[in-house]
């Protein structure tokens, strides 16, 4: 009998490694909400860098790590399978010329040994079934044996394979039907006798284990590398981007001179052209700003100057005129007074103007002396008449102490209680009290207020300006639009503070804060004070 096998792979490798990377979409919102929980430290560019770097190098490492392992397992054990498949082919082809068509145990037993003995350096276990019949050698392997290769053996007339993992080895199981041709050109028959075969894969399986441990040592490296790389990256992109801040925050400081170093021609040199030019131009338009600045401060100030003595000998002209006014006819009188009020007009406006001009040249300077706030507010008031006009509340005499410039103080009282009485309503009340910031903080409060209209809301963020009039109708009043400016230099002065504001029931209050030395506040009594209104 002469009896033939084919053999021809019935499954393929069905295990497949692969790395996915990537998966999906974050929404919008949760990056950022991720992002806010990221340490300041973290956000940075340097940090950035280095991360995107890192993944970039661990993705490209385990994406070409993995194909290449996939190949190379595919490859290895593809060789592997085909080369034990044939040589067992060759194997079972001999043996099976040799067996009866209804073989015994001890024609499997045979057959086996001989299987066996061409193959003694493989480390092969081999098996013969016939029916109920079973022959083995080395052991029995039916536990390697898993029921779906045996129904495709006993169905196919072609050789099946299969691994399976058995106590943590692996094993190449190959179940080989043998079949024989009942006559010429017919379709050749299976006899029922199957040869198995189980060859153990420890050296495949170590090769593996080898290619998977160099692919994480590459990996390892690249992203040491890559680590490497995102560093000299981000010292390349950062040092001109922190002389940028560097040099920014110089000229936020006024060192509008502060230029930056060009190297190269890439994106960050172009940058720093673009801040240089920015800078000389900004430099070169304050500079001219400046300068005219100061050619008007200069202005100002050699007029007023050079407008004290005509206006000195006008002065005394009109006074010596006044005293004979009753004396001229009427038109000559009237003439007279108008003369009169305009030179006086004119009078303060210039000694406005030289009082600026100070503050703008820097010129200007305390002559502090320490004095009872209550009693020189007083002073104020009777000294221009105005005693029987303002409601005081005031502490009681000694109460109240602090250093302050007389001259200064008398301007600032000066301009708020006048402004008060001409362009509010009665009554006008003038209040003081302390009030305490912290312990060793503490501020003299000062409060005008008025019964009349109020500040119209479009004026109050310019009420403190020069020339600024809140009454359109006031254009060619006395007033010369800069008492408040000057009385807000001498506040700040000071070291103090100035607010307006409008008053619920109706009318303005202006108020105005001096800082306390300690004692001073300590000994201030807020029960005596009370409050400002």
């Amino acid at each position: 009998m002469t009896g033939q096998t084919s053999v021809r792979a019935r499954e393929g490798v069905r295990k497949r490694e692969a790395v996915a990377a990537g998966q999906g979409s974050r929404p919008a919102g949760f990056l950022r909400a991720a992002l806010a929980q990221v340490p300041l430290a973290l956000r940075g560019l340097r940090s950035r860098l280095v991360a995107a770097f890192a993944l970039v190098a661990v993705a490209s490492a385990l994406s070409t790590g993995a194909l290449a392992f996939r190949e190379a397992r595919t490859g290895v054990l593809q060789q592997s399978q085909d080369a034990v498949i044939r040589q067992f082919r060759t194997s079972v082809d001999a043996v099976a010329v040799y067996t009866p068509l209804a073989p015994s145990r001890s024609d499997l037993q045979v057959a086996v040994d001989q299987v066996l003995r061409a193959n003694q350096s493989q480390g092969w276990q081999v098996m013969a079934t016939y029916r109920s019949l079973r022959a083995y050698t080395t052991g029995d392997v039916s536990n390697k044996l898993s029921p779906e290769l045996r129904r495709s053996v006993g169905t196919t007339r072609a050789a099946v394979f299969q691994r399976v993992n058995t106590d943590g080895h692996p094993y190449l199981v190959v179940g080989m039907p043998v079949t024989y041709n009942s006559g010429e050109g017919t379709e050749s028959k299976l006899s029922g006798l199957v040869m198995y075969l189980v060859v153990p894969q420890n050296t495949e399986q170590a090769y593996v284990e080898a290619m998977v441990s160099a692919i994480e040592h590459a990996t390892l490296v690249a992203l040491g590398l890559a680590v490497v790389l995102a560093l000299l990256a981000a010292s390349g992109v950062l040092r001109p981007v922190r002389a940028l801040r560097r040099a920014t925050r110089r000229m936020a400081e006024g060192h509008l001179d502060v230029r930056l170093a060009v190297n190269g021609s890439d994106e960050l040199a172009d940058l720093s052209r673009s801040f240089n030019h920015t800078a000389a131009a900004l430099e070169e338009s304050v500079a001219e700003l400046r300068r005219l600045e100061a050619q008007a401060r200069r202005f100002v100030a050699d007029v007023a100057h050079e407008l004290r003595t005509p206006l000195a000998a006008m002065s005394a002209v009109t006074d010596v005129l006044d005293e004979k006014a009753l004396r001229l006819d009427q038109e000559t009188g009237e003439a007279l007074q108008l003369i009169s009020e305009g030179t006086s007009r004119l009078s303060v406006l210039v000694q406005d103007l030289m009082e600026i001009s100070r503050f703008d040249a820097g010129a200007a300077e305390l002559n502090l002396d320490e004095i009872d706030l209550a009693d020189f507010v007083q002073h104020t008031l009777a000294s221009r008449g105005w005693q029987g006009q303002v409601e005081t509340h005031l502490p009681p005499p000694g109460v109240l102490r602090t250093r302050v410039d007389p001259r200064r103080l008398d301007v600032v009282m000066a301009n708020l209680v006048g402004n008060a009485l001409r362009h509010g309503a009665p009554p006008v009340r003038l209040g003081m009290g302390v009030r305490k910031e912290r312990a060793d903080m503490a501020w003299a409060v000062i409060e005008v207020t008025d019964n009349g209209p109020g500040i119209a809301e479009e004026a109050m963020p310019h009420i403190f300006e020069r020339f600024y009039k809140a009454s359109t109708t006031r254009t060619r009043s006395e007033s010369s639009g800069l008492g408040l400016a000057i009385t807000t230099e001498n506040v700040y002065l000071h070291g103090g503070r100035i607010s307006a504001a409008n008053l619920p029931e109706g009318g303005a209050v202006f108020t105005v804060e001096l800082p306390l030395q300690r004692d001073s506040a300590t000994a201030a009594d807020d029960d005596a004070t009370g409050s400002a209104r």
